[in-house]
């Protein structure tokens, strides 16, 4: 597409800045047009061997880009860089199969959910944000330390792990089968298979004071390919 650009406007202005005949402009537009369908070609048999996954997030500030290789089933992130351009992010690990389930659990969060080629599902997140200052690295699980409640459901983090109870029915996820993503959610992993994300809301306000009580709001959200919605915990005490 930028080639195509780049070509049609140098065209139109040697055309508008210089004197041409009339047989230089047949032929010069005759150039063009093969240039042009040359390329459309190129871009259509390209998107055959790729399949695009795009999803804007709600407030329209931030594109969620993965490129997956329909032959090979790899997958990449990818990240803007400047404006509409991006490059390279991330590689989705293992071999991708079907298609990919998008939600955003805030506004600079997206979640990927999706299957491999050993029928295990995994969640890729996307983060475009923070919720200190910036300028550190700080890492979720200890942030979100203490008692979460929300409608029939709790989490629980600790020095074990972080824990969900649902039902009646524990899970206690322990710290190395947690992985954490930019500095805004992790994702809690059974027998190397996602089973839920943990998202901080964009109410959420990091304190390095470990005394003080956390502020705002964590999200919960099921690994699963079925149609959910994130829930929405509350905080209630500390361990």
């Amino acid at each position: 597409m930028i080639n195509i650009v780049c070509v049609a406007c140098l065209f139109l202005a040697n055309i508008l800045l210089l004197r041409i005949t009339k047989r230089f402009k047949i032929i010069g537009s005759s150039i063009i047009f093969l240039f042009i369908a040359v390329h459309v070609v190129l871009l259509v048999d390209s998107n055959k061997q790729v399949n695009n996954i795009t999803s804007v997030s709600p407030d329209f500030k931030h594109v969620l880009s993965i490129k997956k290789n329909v032959e090979s089933g790899s997958a990449v992130y990818y990240r803007s860089y400047f404006g509409i351009l991006a490059r390279p992010k991330d590689s989705l690990p293992a071999e991708i199969v079907g298609d990919f389930k998008v939600d955003w659990l805030a506004k600079d969060i997206a979640a990927v959910t999706y299957k491999t080629a050993d029928n295990s599902i995994q969640q890729f997140i996307a983060t475009y944000g923070d919720r200190g200052d910036g300028t550190s690295y700080y890492y979720v699980g200890a942030q979100i330390h203490g008692n979460w409640q929300g409608d029939n459901i709790k989490v629980v983090s600790n020095q074990e792990g972080i824990s969900v109870t649902q039902a009646n029915q524990t899970e206690l996820f322990t710290w190395d089968t947690i992985e954490q993503f930019g500095t805004l959610a992790v994702v809690l992993k059974k027998n190397n298979e996602a089973a839920w994300t943990i998202s901080l809301n964009e109410n959420f306000e990091v304190d390095s004071a470990a005394s003080q009580s956390n502020v705002g709001n964590i999200r919960l959200y099921k690994a699963t390919l079925e149609e959910n919605q994130p829930i929405t915990l509350h905080y209630k005490s500390s361990n």
